[in-house]
């Protein structure tokens, strides 16, 4: 640690701190001018404006006392009516505003699990059972809740889940099916009404992850488009959710766990405890202080936009999303993985390197989110189109064929399938040494991306997926060194 104290011992202007915020910000990617395909969802300037207004507006107030500020509840509680109401809820349905979709689905685990606990105490090691699409927060929720995920491979083609392999793998221990609507990765909507049969007839709660699309698809199926089954008037389907800051053009963080039957699903989900010296504390998420700055710009957009106004973002974003699947789909090099019907898809190559290619649009100041291989699924290129990127997708298209021609010239090659023999010898024995062993051959120690990311994620891609968690967890946890 440096001998100069880190914190300051006078007090800056706040010009000056925000001069210095605006410059440690140029570094970040540019969203503003639509060039990232994900992370960020913008529906305009006059929107921001008011999302920032609203946030400041209840910055201070915090969620964790609903008899302090009663006004947050209350905006939750018309954040939650609007939900309900798009996922065809009904009159028992009930649900609680999350920070986010990770948090929706560690609430959604956690609740299955003390379901069980309750009503069917002769499970002891209770399991998930999920598709291999399904989200890595699914995961996260199972590691943190001590429950076993089982996984099954989707349909090789189409990427959905496959209703018969997952029917063939409800066990005694099953506490809960999960299916996507539509999985983040390649933007496809699983059979939600086949796989809800299963769930009945298993006696399984089924939990719908319909965070992407949650703010999209309703407005979609209300627009003709082709969605499908989905919401919480499947029958089976027990618990869904949806976040507001994504499609929804909320601010960050803004999501909802929904539950069909509230009363009865929902308490499962809280914690409580009086049994100390403080106050009593009664946590109905998994965060106890909150800023209701979000659920007060959520609220606030949602009653901006209104569903015209969300039929009109969903209409123009669909005509482009068709567009640049069309456009594609006509480049020879690349090939459109499953039959997404949304604004969310994903590409691969057996032309060109996947990972060359996202680092050329890069250096044409395009953000394009680069997928490993998993289960079925090749090394990909995931977009998320939404408002923000519509002004631009047709230059982004001239781009995109321009670079996939460069390297189909320049240095025509394949995602890295497997690893070269003296990386390979690395894993025989791993240990600690590994991520640096593998830093210092590409002339770093790890603190830092290289500027050119492709050789690493092509190393990345051959791995083992275990490993490739290991190293990843060490590079964030050297990134973030003080």
């Amino acid at each position: 640690m440096s001998d100069t104290s880190a914190f300051p011992q006078q007090g800056r202007d706040s010009d000056d701190l925000l001069a210095e915020l605006k410059e440690r910000q140029n570094k970040d990617l540019n969203w503003r001018e639509g060039r990232v395909f994900s992370y960020v969802y913008d529906a305009g300037p006059e929107a921001m404006a008011l999302l920032k207004d609203a946030f400041n507006m209840y910055l201070t107030e915090n969620g964790l006392d609903p008899t302090t500020f009663p006004s947050a509840m209350e905006l939750e509680k018309d954040v939650l009516r609007m939900a309900i109401e798009l996922m065809n809820g009904g009159e028992e349905a009930e649900g609680t505003f999350t920070s986010g979709g990770t948090e929706s689905l560690l609430l959604s685990v956690k609740t299955a699990r003390d379901y069980a606990r309750e009503n069917k105490p002769e499970i002891s090691l209770p399991e998930l059972l999920l598709p291999e699409t399904a989200h890595a927060s699914f995961f996260k929720a199972c590691h943190y809740f001590d429950v076993k995920p089982v996984v099954i491979p989707v349909d090789p083609v189409s990427f959905t889940a496959d209703p018969v392999a997952m029917a063939e793998a409800v066990t005694a221990n099953t506490i809960m099916m999960v299916a996507s609507a539509p999985s983040y990765a390649h933007g496809v909507i699983d059979p939600i009404r086949e796989l809800g049969e299963i769930a009945l007839k298993h006696d399984l709660l089924f939990h719908v992850d319909c965070c992407v699309g949650g703010m999209y698809l309703p407005f979609a199926n209300e627009l003709g488009f082709d969605t499908g089954d989905f919401d919480l008037s499947v029958p089976g389907v027990t618990q869904i959710s949806m976040d507001f800051h994504k499609l929804g053009y909320a601010a960050k963080g803004a999501s909802a766990i929904l539950y069909k039957h509230g009363q009865l699903m929902r308490r499962h989900q809280y914690f409580a405890w009086s049994g100390w010296s403080g106050y009593s504390v009664i946590n109905p998420t998994v965060m106890s202080t909150k800023s209701a700055g979000p659920v007060a710009a959520c609220w606030a957009i949602m009653n901006k936009l209104g569903k015209q106004g969300y039929l009109d973002l969903v209409q123009k974003t669909q005509s482009a999303s068709e567009e640049i699947r069309s456009a594609i789909a006509d480049i020879p090099q690349l090939k459109l993985l499953g039959d997404s019907k949304m604004n969310l898809l994903a590409f691969s190559s057996d032309k060109i390197d996947v990972f060359k290619l996202a680092e050329r649009m890069k250096k044409r100041n395009w953000y394009i989110q680069p997928q490993f291989a998993f289960g079925a699924s090749p090394a990909n290129i995931h977009l998320t189109i939404s408002h923000g990127n519509l002004a631009g997708f047709r230059e982004f298209l001239s781009d995109l064929r321009a670079c996939v021609a460069e390297l189909d010239t320049d240095d025509a090659q394949t995602a890295m399938v497997d690893l070269p023999e003296e990386i390979a010898a690395l894993f025989e024995n791993p240990s600690p040494q590994l991520f640096s062993d593998l830093a210092a051959m590409f002339g770093g120690d790890g603190t830092e991306a290289p500027e050119n990311m492709d050789e690493v994620n092509n190393l990345l891609n051959a791995m083992p997926h275990q490993i490739r968690d290991q190293l990843i967890t060490e590079f964030v946890n050297r990134m973030f060194s003080t």
